[in-house]
């Protein structure tokens, strides 16, 4: 039986339901998210208190090495609003976001679907490729930034005083603003060897190139770890800047290997 090719308002009804199909499964999961009020702001809230697991952690490896901890043992930092409207803005925020993270698998996957006729058997393999490694990358980098940048980057901020005289007073707005922004901006990081791996295929990028320039690269990981994490301990630079530099160890691999092909 032969496939009969499909018009241009049939590709433009079949995005649409692609579309439809995505945004109702937002919106159901947006909705159980703000439903369910008190766990997603228990975990969205978690890293702000001291018994948080990444400061657990700490504590518990200074105690059997006796290397002086990075995290303070007890600190109490409450986080206030100011506009009328703001909590429940962010309620909603918040659920939409949550509805995004844990849709994006399929999200994902009625895209590639969509897309998939399309393609070429090699490209097929290669946009599958792509697409799962830089999901899977990009999650990381913002579990990363979950677990160990933003906590110790609050705890640093929330707590750092020029006088005693001036006490912090944060927003739940800031609070949200700054865990977003760190969570992007980690998850773009880290997919340096997607990028790589793409430039290596337009002829942009060699591995003998990225070889050469280790030394700067490194200058330029230290500059973007001090960036991300405006802390005074050298333990907390390192815990960016190392998975930073161990991506830009993988994508010589990628991009080498890549050239082989």
């Amino acid at each position: 039986m032969e496939k009969t090719e499909l018009t241009f308002w049939d590709h433009l009804e079949e995005l649409r339901r692609v579309l439809f199909r995505v945004a109702i499964s937002v919106v159901a999961l947006m909705a159980a998210a703000f439903c369910f009020k008190e766990t997603l702001f228990s975990i969205i809230l978690a890293p702000k208190n001291s018994d948080f697991i990444t400061y657990r952690i700490f504590t518990e490896i200074s105690r059997i090495t006796d290397i002086p901890s990075i995290s303070p043992d007890d600190f109490d930092i409450t986080l206030i609003n100011t506009q009328l409207a703001s909590q429940f803005l962010i309620h909603m925020n918040a659920a939409l976001y949550a509805g995004l993270i844990l849709g994006s698998p399929y999200i994902i996957y009625q895209i590639f679907k969509f897309i998939l006729p399309a393609l070429y058997e090699n490209e097929r393999r290669h946009s599958l490729m792509i697409i799962s490694w830089g999901y899977v990358m990009f999650i990381s980098g913002v579990l990363l930034n979950y677990f160990i940048i933003f906590p110790l980057t609050f705890r640093f901020l929330g707590t750092y005083q020029v006088s005693t005289e001036v006490e912090n007073i944060i927003t739940l707005t800031s609070y949200m603003d700054t865990l977003i922004m760190l969570s992007l901006m980690m998850g773009i990081v880290f997919e340096l060897p997607i990028i790589c791996w793409f430039c290596a295929k337009l002829g942009f990028l060699s591995s003998s190139f990225m070889k050469k320039h280790r030394r700067h690269a490194i200058i330029i990981i230290l500059v973007i770890a001090a960036i991300i994490t405006p802390t005074s301990d050298i333990i907390t630079l390192l815990m960016v800047a190392i998975p930073i530099y161990l991506l830009y160890e993988i994508s010589i691999c990628i991009v080498n290997h890549s050239c082989k092909e």
